[in-house]
């Protein structure tokens, strides 16, 4: 059966994916770039995930996730950048004024893996921008070459699965993840 991507609005889906093991975990339920730092920081445990629950009953989803059949097996975090943090962030730049999207993470499960799930999870996002008006959707993944990179700080994805999406580099950041530089990357949707 193939990959479908649907908007994330469904919050036992959503949890599977990137939700903590434990419930009182703090980790990051993909809010670091979504909401500002303080709140951020202020989240604590279960807060996290009543705050993404509040996110998925939103009129616009807070994502896409991917489902093999009926199981959730991946996530792609996607919004306007103005209600991200990216609208303020010093490292990543603004390459004009338009009212870009911003993708920041892609997550798959692990044991599906290498099955082509993060690029269903690219082209679902920019699918799903498009349908809400976006005129252009922006990435900023690690330029990493060949190097390998840690699994963790893999969110970002990678170049490449965003060239082969029809993305383009449109600048240089001052972004650094696990030792590997960001670049910004664009897809015109108009």
């Amino acid at each position: 059966m193939p990959i479908q991507v649907r908007p994330a609005a469904v919050f036992e889906d959503v949890r599977a994916v990137i939700g903590p093991k434990s419930p009182t975990a703090n980790v990051c339920w993909c809010l670091s770039y979504r909401i500002p730092s303080k709140q951020n920081n202020e989240l604590r445990g279960p807060a996290r995930g009543e705050y993404v629950a509040e996110l998925c009953r939103a009129d616009l989803a807070p994502g896409v996730l991917a489902y093999d059949g009926d199981t959730p097996v991946g996530w792609a975090a996607v919004a306007p950048r103005s209600d991200t943090t990216f609208a303020r962030n010093r490292k990543i730049p603004h390459v004009d004024d338009l009212p870009v999207w911003s993708l920041w993470c892609i997550r798959v499960r692990p044991g599906h893996r290498g099955q082509g799930i993060s690029h269903a999870l690219i082209t679902g996002a920019v699918e799903f921008a498009r349908d809400h008006g976006a005129p252009a959707i922006e990435a900023y993944p690690l330029d990493n070459g060949n190097a390998k990179v840690d699994l963790t700080m893999a969110y970002a994805g990678l170049r490449k699965n965003f060239e082969r999406a029809g993305f383009t580099k449109a600048a240089d950041t001052t972004s650094t993840l696990s030792g590997h530089p960001r670049i910004l990357m664009r897809l015109d949707l108009r």
